[in-house]
């Protein structure tokens, strides 16, 4: 433990660690603390001086110690920390106040709203202390009412079949069950979209709330480049969802092997089940009050990273994830659980973690950006190399063709013809069995468009072939 104090001094003050000498205020030590718990939480060291860090001790420890209390006491609502500690740096004895990460509310002292910049403490600007209020809980901006919104917004058509999957209602009742939900509410003697009716229910969802979108981007390499296969998602979220999922069936990888049965099995380079949870957790929990930017689904040739708007919520950190429960946005999260898309009481990440273990690929990782919040998952096995199939079990081209992204239906074709002289549509569709046909045609017209194909014969004579020159 003091070994952990002596780094935290010789690395100097940060946005968590600060100090103060025995003497220091009660305002000093509630402004102090109060901006750490309007951060990260943080370390407060008393008995410490100077922008060295010179250990100073304290002759009175209870007195220091009851300080720290009052100024707790005195920021508003009371913050209610960890009793201070009195421990030995060196040969002196010091007090420690922690304040953990995650705090519930958002604190104030002397009426000004604080958090740490670095070493220092600045006041929150209004924007700044809207979103963290609505981030602690104490305002919820799926509940305020979607400003110019009307009734006639809601696509009924939708919020009947909701209603109905509840169990079965007349009319009359769908406007009820959407109002004990928070999807809608009354104002001045009429009900009212709120945000969260507005994006289960909205027929122009992103009119009312901008970036609620997914941006999904299949690249080649291990990085971005020029060339790349993009969609944009809009709708209302159940939408959303639905699209996301599409498209990680037709664009990650299929690997495909002969078993000892010489039957052919494929599986995707990620299991869908995990990938599809990652992408109802950002739609689920992103915060929505962020408008310059949307839910972000990049695949890339060696991971896939889905990116949401907004910091982790209230108590969640990196370290609790697997097992903290707390929703920012709880209307959306009941509303998603009535339609099955999600588990009330799980919210799929110890799941990810199990679907990839079983997998053998190595476990999600997360990350917290400096505008959001972003896991990702990585095609890499957790076998031996000794483990490993060879590699011509497991023919494919890594989601590229020359440079040019491709998607697994347009692999399986350029595989078929490294060892036939042409395909036709049907022959394809014999491979991907569960796609549509106009799928299939598309798929190919793309590869002639990309030079990658040549097509050849006419109508139900046509065929396809390697363009070679």
């Amino acid at each position: 433990m003091n070994d952990d104090l002596e780094a935290l001094v010789r690395e100097g003050r940060s946005a968590r660690v600060d100090w103060v000498s025995e003497t220091a205020s009660v305002d000093t030590i509630a402004a102090i603390l109060s901006a750490m718990a309007n951060t990260h939480g943080g370390t407060l060291l008393l008995g410490v001086s100077g922008p060295a860090g010179a250990v100073t001790g304290v002759r009175d420890a209870d007195t220091v110690q009851d300080r720290v209390l009052q100024a707790a006491l005195a920021i508003d609502p009371p913050l209610f920390i960890p009793l201070p500690r009195v421990v030995k740096l060196g040969d002196k004895p010091i007090v420690v106040a922690h304040i953990p990460q995650g705090m519930p509310h958002v604190y104030a002292h002397d009426g000004r709203y604080l958090q740490r910049a670095g070493a220092d403490m600045v006041a929150l600007k209004p924007r700044d202390l809207r979103r963290l209020i609505m981030e602690r809980g104490d305002v919820s901006f799926e509940t305020e009412i979607a400003r110019g919104a009307s009734l006639d917004d809601i696509d009924w058509d939708q919020a009947k079949q909701y209603a109905g999957s509840l169990g079965g209602v007349g009319e009359s009742g769908i406007e009820t069950i959407l109002q004990r939900r928070g999807c809608l509410v009354r104002q001045d003697g009429r009900l009212r979209p709120t945000h969260a009716g507005i994006l289960l229910f909205g027929k122009e969802p992103q009119r009312y709330v901008r970036g609620a979108e997914i941006t999904a981007v299949r690249f080649p390499g291990e990085s971005m480049g020029d060339h790349f296969t993009r969609q944009d998602m809009g709708g209302a979220l159940p939408d959303q969802i639905r699209k996301a999922e599409t498209f990680l069936r037709d664009h990650l990888r299929k690997n495909a092997a002969l078993g000892a049965s010489m039957a052919r099995a494929e599986t995707l380079e990620y299991p869908i089940e995990a990938a599809r949870e990652l992408v109802i957790n950002a739609v689920a929990h992103r915060d929505y009050s962020i408008s310059g930017d949307g839910i972000r689904l990049y695949i890339y040739r060696g991971r896939m990273e889905v990116t949401s708007p907004g910091g982790l919520p209230g108590p969640v950190t990196i370290e609790n994830i697997k097992d903290e429960r707390f929703s920012r946005n709880p209307v959306i999260v009941q509303v998603l659980s009535d339609m099955q898309f999600i588990e009330r009481l799980g919210y799929g990440v110890d799941r990810v973690y199990d679907l990839m273990h079983a997998r053998r690929l190595r476990a999600p990782e997360f990350n917290e950006t400096a505008g959001g919040f972003r896991v990702t998952l990585y095609n890499e096995t957790t076998q031996s190399a000794d483990d490993l199939p060879p590699p011509d079990e497991v023919p494919g081209f890594n989601g590229s063709y020359n440079g040019i992204p491709i998607n697994p239906r347009q692999e399986a074709a350029l595989l078929f013809l490294t060892k036939n002289p042409r395909i036709t549509n049907s022959e394809l569709q014999e491979l991907c069995p569960d796609v549509h046909p106009e799928t299939i045609r598309r798929d190919l017209a793309h590869l002639v468009a990309k030079t990658v194909l040549k097509k050849l014969g006419q109508k139900r004579g046509s065929y396809y072939v390697l363009k070679t020159d």
